[in-house]
């Protein structure tokens, strides 16, 4: 037998121990590794119920905060910004005053490039005003620029587009309209719809331009055209919904969209159309009374405030925290709120051809008289032709 001495035993002592602490100090860190494995996969596990508790929580309150937005932020002043979370602005300055455009006018404001504008329907000529009477720089827009008959609905991007080019318009103007009736904001929602990113109404138009007392212009001023809109276009076709959708809505009773029509009380309940040209009088099944361009004004001929607004919807029953769809004869009158809510961040949408042209399809249903009353559902081809205003 070969005899070790003791240097070699010392050699193998020492290797045993080495091979039994590494064996060791392995099983120790695997399972380090799986405890912390462990402990990590509970904690995604609660985080991931945490989250499924919250997403629960934040869908039932998604009703809530939408109303929130129509409603609770009116709490600032109507002539105040309203900021969203993130501190950015959501007021979009849609309605301004008269006040605001003389300084422009004046070089004591710089918005760089605008346009001033009055908007009936007609070329300059046909205007009860502008020949006569205008704010300074103004051009005349004619109406038909932007919609075309029978349907009245708007016409092309590409022709409305046109049209805003040939006005000296392109998505970087400053656009200030102003007008006697809702032609305005109809031409207003058109360009808001294309692209343009700084639309804005005349609050009180000329009459308030003149009652206080602020220098008038006479004659006709000719628009700088433009051959380049610089973005595509359009920008916001969210906001218009066609018959198509309007017919599936209806059909399927959906009861998370709500039909609001702007029109006469008249109109609403079926006694005249409104129109010379629109022989049958009612409205879609379901729908809202919204009141009349009218009632949207001031007696000095400004708008009312957005909480005014409010409060007259919701006591016809608005739900502000549901889709809402306005919609008139021809889209006029359906334009002013849509813009009012635009104007605090929230979407509104328009049905474009309105009663106009939901009446031109026999086989659609339509609501006779007032619901609250009992009202009737007929078919459209079962209504009398004889509802047409003189």
């Amino acid at each position: 037998m070969k005899k070790l001495n003791i240097n070699q035993i010392i050699k193998k002592l020492g290797l045993s121990f080495f091979t039994l602490f590494f064996v060791l100090s392995i099983t120790a860190c695997s399972n380090q590794n799986a405890n912390e494995n462990t402990a990590e996969n509970e904690k995604v596990s609660e985080e991931t119920s945490d989250s499924k508790e919250v997403e629960e929580s934040n869908e039932e309150s998604k009703n809530d905060e939408k109303k929130e937005i129509a409603s609770e932020t009116i709490k600032d002043s109507d002539d105040g910004e309203i900021l969203d979370c993130c501190g950015r602005a959501k007021n979009k300055d849609i309605f301004v005053t008269t006040d605001y455009v003389k300084d422009i006018i004046d070089g004591k404001e710089d918005v760089g490039d605008y346009v001033i504008a009055e908007v009936t329907w007609g070329e300059a000529d046909a205007s009860e005003d502008y020949l006569k009477n205008h704010i300074p720089g103004a051009i005349h827009i004619n109406t038909d620029t932007i919609e075309e008959g029978p349907v009245w609905n708007l016409k092309s991007d590409d022709e409305i587009v046109k049209s805003m080019l040939d006005y000296g318009i392109d998505k970087d103007t400053t656009v200030f309209l102003y007008g006697p009736d809702s032609g305005a904001p109809r031409v207003a929602l058109a360009y808001l719809i294309e692209g343009v990113e700084n639309i804005k109404l005349i609050d009180g138009g000329l009459k308030v331009w003149m009652d206080k007392g602020y220098e008038t212009e006479e004659g006709e001023n000719k628009a700088v055209t433009k051959d380049d809109f610089k973005g595509e276009y359009p920008a916001h076709p969210e906001l218009i919904v066609s018959l198509e959708e309007a017919k599936k809505d209806i059909e399927d009773e959906n009861d998370d969209v709500q039909y609001i029509s702007t029109r006469s009380y008249e109109e609403y309940i079926g006694e005249t159309s409104g129109y010379s040209y629109i022989p049958k009088a009612c409205e879609l099944p379901g729908a809202i009374y919204g009141h009349d361009e009218a009632d949207y004004k001031n007696p000095d001929g400004t708008y009312i405030r957005y909480t005014d607004m409010i409060k007259m919807l919701e006591a016809e029953g608005v739900d502000t925290s549901k889709e809402m769809v306005f919609y008139c004869g021809t889209g006029w009158r359906a334009a002013l709120p849509i813009l009012k809510f635009y104007e605090k961040g929230i979407t509104a949408k328009l049905f474009d051809g309105g009663w106009n042209e939901w009446q031109m399809h026999d086989e659609l249903p339509a609501q006779l008289g007032d619901p609250k009353d009992g009202a009737e559902i007929k078919k459209v081809g079962e209504l009398s032709n004889d509802k047409a205003t003189e």
